[in-house]
């Protein structure tokens, strides 16, 4: 069972880690319209898209990517209660 917590957990820290390099992509020029920012996108914005209907840009800031990354680190102790059970 160890084992399996440590992959799942894994997933999650490297999913949050393309997160944050989604939004860094957004600071540069026609970053997100690279194949690799397209490809990143594909797998970054289903995530993001509820986050986003529930909390609106603030003006040019969004704020919804930051709390996805907090909701994934909460999956993340999650599936460390969850599995520490057992």
């Amino acid at each position: 069972m160890g084992m399996i917590e440590g992959i799942i957990i894994q997933l999650l820290y490297l999913y949050s880690w393309v997160v944050i390099a989604y939004i860094l992509m957004s600071w540069f020029p026609n970053a997100r319209e690279s194949s690799i920012g397209q490809f990143i996108g594909s797998i970054v914005e289903p995530y993001l898209a509820p986050f986003r209907k529930i909390i609106p840009p603030l003006g040019m800031i969004d704020i919804s990517p930051i709390v996805a990354i907090i909701a994934l680190r909460f999956a993340t102790y999650g599936v460390s209660a969850i599995f520490s059970m057992f």
